[in-house]
């Protein structure tokens, strides 16, 4: 049985652990709320954009002519996979790079194995953990958390887009956790280029009569690069409150489980103590009758 000394030191470490993952938790709470309303109010109008370019693209000839809509033979792949900077976030990063791996090993077996995936990393743990994989990955935006906004994101896409419009890219695709709740983030895996023309379905497209100012050409050649621009970010967003939800939510299990180790420590150290006084009045007792009898 460990010593009394042993088990006052555990409990004042659990303790202190428990102290922090109540302190992580209220801040990860904090975070999650702004970042939820991030997403929430961007969703719309990232939707709404979509389906717009997805009818105007759909009878536009210009549409036709862009180089993001070039579609050819896949032979350069570029993942865009966002995770965290950091850590104590649960499978939230483990569950991003499983859903990449696996979007790989499903779609692009052969371009791994000539060596033709390459990895633009969102964040310092996907770039870790792909680099320990021996993918090559580009590190340039792993900070990108660190000063979140459209400005930042938007880097990382027109670097995917330039690369796709030059012929480095065949295909670009991100992977990331949609927020759902903050217990729940569900791994996504969306094309971003090339674009895929989805027409409305039949009626929707003659109710919708759109009216080109200053005229088609310029609408559309505005429109599918802020399209793919808003759907990077819609993506950054979603993973920046997936993590901090499941942030809170591991601290909050870190913070239960912590509350029941201190009980057992606890209970442990009572009957330590109990022994050990056991022990001390038998030790007194034996003396006492050893000097009766002497």
């Amino acid at each position: 049985m460990a010593s009394l000394k042993e088990v006052r030191n555990r409990i004042a470490s659990v303790n202190s652990t428990q102290q922090i993952t109540k302190a992580m938790k209220m801040v990860a709470a904090a975070k999650l709320r702004r970042a939820q309303d991030n997403i929430t109010q961007l969703r719309p109008y990232a939707q709404k954009l979509s389906q717009m370019l997805g009818t105007v693209s759909a009878g536009a000839e210009t549409a036709s002519d862009s180089p993001y809509k070039q579609a050819r033979p896949v032979e350069r792949v570029l993942l865009i996979v966002i995770t965290s900077d950091r850590g104590l976030c649960g499978a939230f990063n483990t569950n991003a790079v499983k859903g990449a791996l696996t979007l790989i090993d499903q779609k692009y077996a052969a371009q791994a194995r000539s060596g033709n995936v390459e990895i633009m990393a969102i964040g310092k743990k996907g770039a870790e953990a792909f680099q320990r994989r021996g993918f090559r990955v580009n590190t340039t935006h792993v900070n990108t958390f660190g000063s979140l906004n459209f400005g930042t994101v938007k880097i990382a896409a027109e670097e995917a887009m330039d690369g796709f419009a030059a012929g480095r890219y065949d295909a670009v695709e991100i992977i990331y956790n949609e927020f759902k709740n903050a217990a729940v983030q569900i791994v996504r895996a969306e094309q971003m280029l090339p674009i895929v023309a989805t027409p409305p379905a039949a009626g929707a497209a003659a109710a919708i009569n759109y009216t080109f100012e200053p005229s088609e050409e310029e609408i559309v050649t505005e429109l599918i690069p802020k399209t793919l621009k808003t759907q990077l970010y819609k993506a950054v967003l979603d993973s920046n409150a997936s993590e901090h939800g499941a942030r809170m939510t591991a601290m909050d299990k870190a913070t239960d489980n912590a509350g029941e180790l201190l009980k057992e420590l606890k209970l442990v150290y009572n009957r330590t103590r109990q022994a050990a006084i056991t022990t001390e009045i038998l030790e007194i007792v034996g003396g006492a009758e050893a000097l009766a009898n002497a």
